[in-house]
């Protein structure tokens, strides 16, 4: 990929070695006398390829690669060229949602590099499929405890922004499960000038890193998806219940985006979420959330990533109001519960009578995984005032399949809990599940079914005893 800088450093944040106090105190003095100067200009420095990274890459070793674009591209270039010169022994990449299809993921090169998901994309999912990609269910809040169970003394390889004045790097747009890496697992950067400078509990010390290259790469965009006449209906029946000063999530989606879009006349909206997302930069910038209700982190949207256009990348570049977290943090039913009008919402394939959601397989096979559904699901059962939106449309493909169903087929797998779910929302109307009996929820779950799919829907509930 090219050369770059690669900076050694001590692995430990807590105890520098005498050279290392001796130049933090040189700088201290030089910013003194110039802001404008870089933040460690006499850190000895020797001109590095990405493949510098293979020094710290061990035999049957562990590497941990952040989601979307916090992946370092340079370093997986490097990581795969050691596969395909023999170079590299098990090694096993741990990585959600990977947004560069790569030859490692479909087998290319054995057992020399392997990859383990924890949320499958749309480049993972097919390598899934034919056994080339390993899947950990999961939820998103304890990511980074099922990578710490499985990864031994892993290498952290991710993007981050240049170093500040005081030698703090930034993760960027993906705090994710990595951020609750720092100080406690080895860490190699790559340095992306266009990655935008984040605020929050994702910034490293240069003395808690290996090293680091620079690279200079446009980050990848995911534009919204285009929004129909069913995701506006479906948003203003959502809109319409959200209360002013209500704290939200919403996850990724048309629905969620057009859910945003209806919100133009509320107040003092706050978000906590795990997907910050182009929907919510018009709010911001409108004063409609402002976070001065909230609980915790008041005023601040805070989220674990990013993921979208281009000027959602520059809006949250150096923006005080916005602030990444750990999934670890952001994700914690604990602290979601303590938040008053918490209110939830993501999307689904399909409900059952009973009120459960498959939100990760698809015709018995998986499609993605549960992400950080029931975290926020369950954060809204037990907040004061809260609220968990589930949503789909009623139908799949031209109509002819319903998403309401009596009961799930064989493979198909329940995201979220009968026991969980509060109000479902198709475009036509709200079941409200909560504290409903099952033949209330059947009612209901009808009720918001497509027309034509309802009587065979009713038969179907005589059958099973659920009418």
């Amino acid at each position: 990929m090219g050369g770059g800088r690669l900076v050694r450093a001590r692995r430990g944040p807590h105890h520098p070695a005498p050279a290392a106090r001796r130049l933090a105190a040189r700088c201290r003095a030089l910013t003194r006398l110039d802001r404008t100067l870089s933040p460690h200009p006499a850190i000895p420095t020797v001109s590095a390829s990405a493949n510098a990274v293979l020094e710290h890459v061990r035999p049957h070793g562990h590497v941990i690669v952040p989601l979307g674009n916090g992946e370092p591209i340079a370093l997986m270039d490097a990581l795969e060229g050691a596969a395909a010169a023999g170079d590299l022994t098990g090694v096993t990449v741990h990585q959600m949602h990977a947004l560069r299809d790569r030859p490692y993921l479909h087998g290319e090169y054995g057992d020399r590099l392997q990859h383990v998901s924890y949320f499958l994309s749309h480049i993972t999912r097919p390598c899934y499929q034919k056994g080339t990609v390993q899947l950990v269910p999961n939820h998103f809040s304890e990511v980074y405890s099922h990578m710490q169970r499985r990864a031994h003394d892993p290498l952290v390889i991710a993007c981050a922004s240049p170093a500040d004045r005081h030698g703090y790097f930034s993760l960027g747009v993906s705090a994710d499960y990595t951020s609750s890496f720092i100080g406690r697992a080895r860490f190699f950067l790559e340095v992306n000038d266009r990655m935008p400078r984040t605020f929050g509990r994702n910034q490293i010390h240069i003395s808690q890193i290996e090293g680091f290259i620079r690279n200079d790469r446009q980050l990848v965009e995911v534009p919204p998806p285009e929004m129909d006449e069913h995701d506006h209906t479906i948003a203003a029946f959502v809109a319409e219940r959200i209360p002013d000063g209500a704290c939200l999530q919403t996850g990724i989606g048309a629905i969620p985006n057009a859910i945003m879009s209806a919100l133009g006349s509320h107040r003092d909206l706050g978000v906590h979420t795990e997907l910050i997302s182009d929907g919510l930069v018009d709010l911001v910038e409108a004063g409609i959330v402002n976070g001065v209700r909230k609980m915790h982190n008041r005023t601040k949207v805070v989220g674990t990533f990013c993921l979208g256009t281009q000027r959602l990348y520059d809006f949250v570049h150096e923006n005080a109001a916005i602030e990444l977290w750990s999934a670890r943090y952001v994700n914690d039913p604990r602290l979601l519960s303590r938040e008053r009008n918490f209110v939830s919402i993501n999307a689904t394939l399909s409900v059952d009578f009973l009120g459960q959601c498959a939100s990760e397989t698809l015709a018995g096979r998986y499609y993605s995984s549960s992400g950080g559904q029931v975290d926020f699901a369950r954060g809204a059962m037990y907040s004061e005032g809260g609220q968990g939106f589930i949503v789909l449309h009623s139908t799949a493909g031209d109509g002819s399949i319903s998403r309401i169903v009596p009961q799930f087929g064989t493979g198909e797998v329940v995201t979220n809990s009968k026991n969980t779910v509060d109000k479902v929302v198709t475009e036509y109307g709200v079941a409200e599940l909560r504290s409903r009996t099952v033949r209330e929820r059947t009612s209901a779950l009808i009720a918001v079914a497509h027309p034509a799919h309802r009587d065979q829907l009713t038969a179907e509930a005589h059958r099973l005893g659920y009418l």
